[in-house]
């Protein structure tokens, strides 16, 4: 991927992730009981843990490089930064695993870029529940992919092949 779109989207992703994760500085349990703290960091978190807005937002900094690189390696086409920036604050989200085996990212590598888009729709439960606020990121998250495509968010001439 150019450096120049990797790095507009990597600072879009943090923007994103800092704004749909929210600063929590004492350790919380997220919506499926995980401990969890600062911007949505979970690795080796226990309840009663705290952190100061600076140990937060390094974390958060190191957190969504480490994402855009794994995001970088899973795509095959170059991304514009839009898509970039939707894909990664979506993979810190759901996870490495869970993105690389997804259709979302099976169907970009096909060449259905927009389809993939749509494929972000789907990714809104948490432990089996619908849950609003990831509705919300999703709906974001899919606006800003498709207008990295030049396309409205509400184009629904697209289809996947799911």
């Amino acid at each position: 991927m150019q450096t120049k779109t990797k790095v507009a989207g990597t600072l879009l992703a943090a923007v994103m992730v800092a704004s749909f994760e929210g600063l929590r500085h004492q350790a919380y349990l997220d919506p499926v009981g995980i401990p969890t703290i600062c911007f949505g960091h979970i690795a080796g978190v226990r309840m009663g843990d705290t952190a100061t807005t600076s140990e937060c937002s390094e974390q958060l900094a190191v957190e969504v490089a480490e994402y855009a690189e794994a995001v970088d390696l899973m795509f095959e086409s170059d991304l514009s930064a839009g898509e970039f920036a939707a894909y990664t604050s979506w993979t810190y989200n759901v996870g490495v695993a869970a993105a690389q085996k997804s259709t979302l990212v099976r169907l970009a590598n096909a060449g259905d870029r927009a389809g993939a888009c749509h494929q972000l729709d789907r990714w809104i439960y948490a432990g089996g529940r619908q849950l609003p606020g990831l509705i919300t990121r999703r709906a974001e998250e899919k606006a800003l992919c498709l207008q990295g495509l030049g396309k409205a968010s509400n184009d629904e001439n697209t289809t996947s092949k799911e």
